[in-house]
């Protein structure tokens, strides 16, 4: 997000025009879309046993028609086998349950409800936790909620859900949003029935089963914080986690906007490892937790409760709106926890993974183009450079555009869906700047920029003369220190001479001094010319 480009230019640069149909969101990934269906909220009631790994299910999923005349609603649902729809007729083939009934009404809400039962294959984990305790988790990134419920299983669909769980006793369950009801029913069994009253994308349900030790931690800026750990990490969960949720919910709250969500359940998860950022209740892999720093790691979960979450990508040719934007918000937090060198170490070292990465795999760029394959949903460039992304437009910028810029987009898209546009066209308000050349040149194609550069002092001249060569046709405003002053430049051809007034030779000349440009540079000095 920087600068400006003209018309003529723009037209004369096919790549250029072909990178503004992709942001202005003309292609899209290859889900089955239905315009004339939206899943208002789905119940989910389902019954857990130790006898087996097979669970019993109904769903009833309330629908709104945005049409007239829509006579068939289509879920995804796997692995399941399905005994009754009602109301209508239905088949199941697939992993596409088709349910043909009346013809819709633009506006009308309708209730169906699907029986099945299955074991999952997928999307909710049954399994041993390191500790030899059986448990169950969701597991439903990016589209396996469709293995163990029947729903619209796309990000573009938002919906409000309830779990209404019968599990053995032993257990407790936690689920998104808050709990209503906690019962034991008096034959081994206990009913937990939890409800989330904020419209989340499929992947963002949850539900984790086992027997946990659960800490309620207070309230932080209106949120309820909870710790749910193993029952053998009762003493250790509760500091691992709760200290840095604390800081970064009052960060977030204070710089974004408020917290979308009932409650922030820390939850340790069995199956997995890293975290997984569900709407309200995150999970942590068992061994990603409790036995070093979890700073970044939480960060980077409670970030993604606004991006990602409350804030989703309408499309998953645009994920870095959560994952970069998480990556970067967990830098902005460590700049606010740890302080600046810090944070400029954080992206020195980011910077490295991106040239890493890109020289394995020189094919890889920021945003998909149509993406039809969902296991390269989160080729790993999307964290570090969708990160650096968002940092380069902060830089430009500067700070109080860009924060402007962000709680604009989080107020105005939260608890929604949004696209890469729809962000380039914030920040294009706040800013008064084009944004269309650097959306393209930084999330549309693959490949990072290499500079070579050199400097010389010329006592003569009184100036410095520097030298900037680059490997493509990049656009780069960046920044140059010459002593103690910092100067600005733009590198927009393949090679170009800049000169400075220096009446004295300067102790050194730097670029980049203040890492605001995503560059692999090599800078050295020449020599010096003229009289000394």
């Amino acid at each position: 997000m920087k600068k400006t480009v003209t018309v003529c230019e723009a037209l004369g640069n096919m790549r250029l025009l072909i990178g503004f149909l992709m942001v202005a969101g003309l292609l899209a990934d290859t889900y089955p879309r239905q315009p004339g269906v939206d899943a208002i909220h789905y119940k989910f009631r389902l019954s857990l046993s130790d006898a087996s790994n097979e669970l019993q299910g109904e769903t009833t999923v309330e629908i709104q028609f945005l049409q007239d005349n829509v006579n068939e609603v289509v879920l995804d649902l796997q692995d399941m086998t399905v005994t009754g729809v009602s109301p209508g007729t239905y088949t199941h083939r697939d992993g596409r349950l088709r349910i043909s009934g009346a013809p819709s009404r633009k506006g009308e809400r309708r209730l169906i409800t699907v029986q099945y039962h299955g074991e999952p294959t997928g999307g909710l984990r049954i399994m041993k936790n390191k500790y030899g305790d059986r448990v169950f988790f969701s597991e439903n990134w990016p589209n396996n909620a469709r293995r163990w419920l029947p729903m619209i299983d796309h990000p573009y669909d938002k919906a409000t859900s309830e779990f209404l769980v019968t599990a053995p006793v032993k257990y407790q369950v936690v689920a998104n949003g808050l709990l209503q009801e906690e019962t034991d029913l008096g034959n081994g069994m206990r009913f937990t029935h939890w409800k989330q009253s904020v419209p989340i994308s499929s992947w963002l349900n949850a539900l984790g089963v086992a027997e946990f030790s659960v800490h309620h931690a207070g309230v932080v800026t209106g949120v309820e914080l909870q710790t749910w750990a193993f029952r053998q990490d009762r003493q250790a969960g509760p500091p691992w986690f709760e200290p840095v949720s604390r800081a970064a919910l009052e960060f977030f709250s204070e710089h974004i906007g408020p917290y979308s969500y009932e409650k922030l359940a820390n939850v340790v998860a069995s199956g997995f490892g890293g975290g997984t950022e569900h709407a309200s209740a995150i999970f942590y892999g068992e061994n990603s937790v409790l036995q070093r720093p979890g700073t970044g790691l939480i960060a980077h979960e409670i970030a993604h409760q606004w991006f990602g979450d409350s804030v989703t990508e309408r499309d998953w040719d645009d994920v870095w709106l959560s994952e970069g934007f998480a990556t970067y918000f967990t830098l902005l937090f460590t700049e606010h926890a740890e302080g600046r060198d810090a944070f400029v170490a954080g992206l020195k070292d980011s910077r490295r993974s991106i040239y890493e990465m890109e020289r394995n795999n020189p094919t890889w760029q920021v945003r998909h183009n149509n993406l039809a394959d969902m296991k390269n949903v989160l080729q790993r460039i999307i964290y570090q450079k969708g990160g650096w992304t968002l940092h380069m437009l902060r830089s430009m910028v500067g700070d109080d555009v860009f924060w402007k810029g962000i709680r604009e987009y989080y107020g105005r898209y939260r608890n929604g869906s949004a696209s890469t546009a729809d962000f380039q066209n914030v920040m294009e308000e706040v800013s008064g700047l084009k944004l269309g050349w650097f959306f393209d040149q930084w999330l549309n194609r693959a490949g990072s920029p290499v500079v070579k550069g050199t400097w010389r002092w010329d006592a003569e001249a009184g100036a410095v003369f520097v030298v900037l060569e680059q490997s493509g046709d990049y656009r780069l405003p960046m920044e140059i220190a010459v002593g103690d002053k910092v100067e600005k430049l733009e590198l927009n051809k393949r090679q170009q001479t800049f000169t400075f007034a220096a009446a004295k030779e300067p102790g050194d000349v730097k670029l980049d001094p203040r890492t605001t440009i995503l560059i692999n540079a090599s800078f050295e000095r020449t020599g010096a010319g003229g009289a000394r």
